[in-house]
């Protein structure tokens, strides 16, 4: 504790301790200059979800395959992997036995909001469920996909419609209807084509002009993009205006990630077990 002069008197001042929000402040202060990497400071953020989503639009027809059984687990592995960057969830500790990523729960490292109301909602359920459940679990009870009538409260719903409408009113997607002979849909068409040749680009490059053979030494959000892009089967949509050797070069160095063992990738220096976990659950 302190004294300083102030006019005629003496100010006491205190030494505080650092806020115990730190810790999350400085995740969030990363994961955003994560996130603006390569982009103008004026430049529209997209969060993960929006961009995996973004790259699987149709961009004149404004929805994603009807074939496409993929992107609701995918979406949902999203939103635990930016909970995982920002630092408000983490995987509980090995203990004397190291357990695999996909054995190990799920818990909750901080409660403090993160703006973006799905990932709020996934925090929520996640603070709140005792005992935890992994990482798996957690993708397959966001997606409405359990057999267990207690965990469907858990689903996140109409998650691809709400990421859209983020979209339309972040000026990337327009909304319009559709009819499909025996009903009509609500469409979510381009009107944006710099922000997606952007998003695409910095995908291409990532393989191709800027790879470089370490996954640690990869920006973390694009090496998320990457896996989640190609577990929700949007990642063919960026590489598709490649030519036939750039996409060669790109698949190829796509497969050598899928090939790494995530178990060892996860015990490096830095790295982020909640993403490492997700990335193994969708390739196992």
């Amino acid at each position: 504790m302190s004294l300083r002069a102030r006019g005629e008197g003496l100010v006491q001042r205190r030494n505080v301790a650092p806020s115990q929000n730190q810790d999350e402040d400085d995740e969030d202060r990363r994961f955003d200059d994560e996130t603006n990497e390569d982009h103008d400071s004026k430049e529209t953020r997209l969060t993960l979800m929006e961009e995996v989503l973004l790259l699987g639009l149709k961009d004149r027809e404004g929805y994603t395959s009807f074939w496409n059984d993929c992107i609701s687990s995918g979406l949902r592995g999203c939103i635990l992997v930016e909970l995982g960057l920002r630092g408000r969830v983490e995987l509980e500790k090995t203990g004397m036995r190291r357990r695999s990523l996909l054995n190990r729960k799920v818990i909750c490292k901080s409660d403090a909001p993160t703006g973006e109301v799905l990932l709020d909602e996934a925090l929520k359920h996640i603070k709140e469920t005792d005992p935890a459940e992994t990482v798996q679990s957690w993708i397959e009870y966001l997606s409405g996909e359990t057999w267990n009538p207690l965990k469907l409260k858990y689903q996140l719903r109409n998650v691809r419609e709400r990421l859209a409408k983020n979209l339309v009113e972040k000026g990337v997607c327009t909304t319009e209807k559709q009819n499909f002979l025996l009903f009509d849909m609500t469409t979510h068409p381009l009107t944006d084509s710099v922000i997606k040749t952007k998003l695409v680009k910095r995908v291409q490059d990532s393989v191709l002009s800027r790879w470089v053979n370490d996954p640690h030494r990869m920006d973390r959000r694009m090496l998320s993009l990457i896996y989640l892009a190609h577990a929700s089967d949007f990642l063919e949509n960026a590489f598709a205006p490649l030519s036939d050797d750039d996409y060669e070069v790109a698949m190829k160095r796509v497969r050598e990630l899928l090939d790494l063992e995530f178990e060892q990738e996860s015990m490096k220096e830095g790295a982020n077990e909640t993403m490492w976990a997700v990335i193994t659950a969708f390739t196992k």
